[in-house]
């Protein structure tokens, strides 16, 4: 299925590029129902959130995609996922840092 070209385009979740229906479910457990609020969101403190709300260490990945979809929802940039992966492990450090300590490595 296509994805939408906008943020403003975009009626569902899954119409945000690099969003499936998992991620979807991620992001309205968050309280996010429509790809415009995520305008001016922090994906590091999304991506915080749903580790505390699960009770999990998510996937790193999790947090590319969330960048993805924030950069989606600000410049309607379209970008994949990994194309924040670099970006993603230049701060993984201090993200890791305000993880939950039990949710934390090592």
């Amino acid at each position: 299925m296509p994805k939408a070209p906008t943020a403003d385009a975009a009626k569902r979740l899954t119409d945000i590029p690099n969003i499936g229906p998992s991620l979807a479910d991620d992001l309205r457990a968050l309280g996010i129902e429509r790809a415009v609020q995520l305008r001016g969101k922090d994906p590091v403190e999304l991506y915080l959130r749903l580790c505390r709300l699960t009770q999990a260490r998510q996937d790193p990945c999790v947090l590319d995609t969330f960048m993805a979809a924030v950069a989606f929802a600000d410049h309607d940039d379209g970008r994949p996922w990994w194309a924040f992966t670099a970006q993603r492990k230049a701060d993984w450090d201090a993200v890791e840092a305000r993880l939950p300590p039990g949710l934390r490595r090592g």
